[in-house]
């Protein structure tokens, strides 16, 4: 699998100070370590995340090949010294296509929920929350947006935060980032996703690049979600004040301004 982002070959390393108990990791066995993500040292809950199951049988090839995923696992509720694994294996009607899963607390209980991109081979790309099931032994799907609609569809997230500060989390993605080009911004609340604001004009992939670029950051202020303009020559910063996005131009696009900006070294 690809790396989400520049930065994020460093999320998929073993964080210092994580010491598992287990002798052969699971996760090291993966076929796909690049998507091997962790929530860092003494993470609860599902603190870490991969997917495995390499398979060609979606060939829409957007970042960069035609291999998907067919398995997601995780390291189920404990602590971040045990290695008990659970997962879901997905119908062959489904692949995960993506660059690596998403680790975050999506509802407040101290447990991480796994945000993915998973495409249907008829109706496209949704994205998908997976938790841990109520006995917690397998991988459960919590919530989803609908489908794009038809196959060769696809979309990239851009990340999970509370942008507007009222205690729920938000969840962002570019909707077709070749095509549509939409930003959207989806709450997260009682297992449910609810579109919440959209902003057009706006870019996160170009087709076959294996990563994602930008993300979201959080400067001293509210969060900001780091994108680019359709023609990839500007930096855009966008925020969600709870009604609409709002978006600030923070200067020409490259790959080191990106990183400036995501590491709050620039503007």
């Amino acid at each position: 699998m690809r790396p989400w982002g520049p930065l994020a070959a460093l999320a998929g390393l073993l964080m210092p100070g994580v010491a598992l108990a287990c002798e052969t990791a699971p996760h090291q066995s993966t076929e796909m370590p690049e998507s091997v993500v962790f929530s860092g040292p003494g993470g609860t809950g599902l603190w870490a995340a991969w997917y495995d199951a390499p398979t060609t049988r979606y060939t829409h090839g957007v970042l960069g090949d035609a291999i998907e995923a067919g398995a997601l696992y995780a390291y189920a509720a404990g602590t971040a010294d045990e290695c008990d694994v659970i997962g879901i294996v997905l119908d062959p009607d489904f692949v995960f296509e993506d660059v690596a899963p998403r680790l975050a607390d999506l509802d407040g209980d101290g447990v991480n929920e796994i945000i993915t991109v998973r495409s249907s081979l008829s109706q496209g790309a949704q994205l998908a929350v997976y938790g841990a099931g109520g006995d917690s032994s397998a991988l459960t799907l919590l919530a989803a947006t609908p489908f794009i609609g038809q196959p060769n569809r696809w979309l990239a997230p851009v990340g999970a935060a509370d942008l507007d500060g009222d205690g729920l989390m938000e969840i962002a993605y570019i909707d077709r980032p070749h095509l549509a080009r939409i930003l959207r911004v989806w709450r997260y609340q009682d297992a449910t996703l609810s579109e919440v604001a959209t902003f057009s004009g706006l870019t996160n992939h170009r087709i076959g690049e294996a990563f994602i670029s930008g993300g979201i950051r959080t400067c001293g202020g509210a969060p900001e979600m780091i994108v680019a303009t359709t023609d990839w020559s500007r930096m855009i910063a966008a925020g969600f004040d709870g009604q609409r996005i709002t978006t600030r131009d923070l200067g020409p696009w490259s790959d080191a301004n990106v990183a400036a900006a995501l590491a709050c070294d620039g503007p």
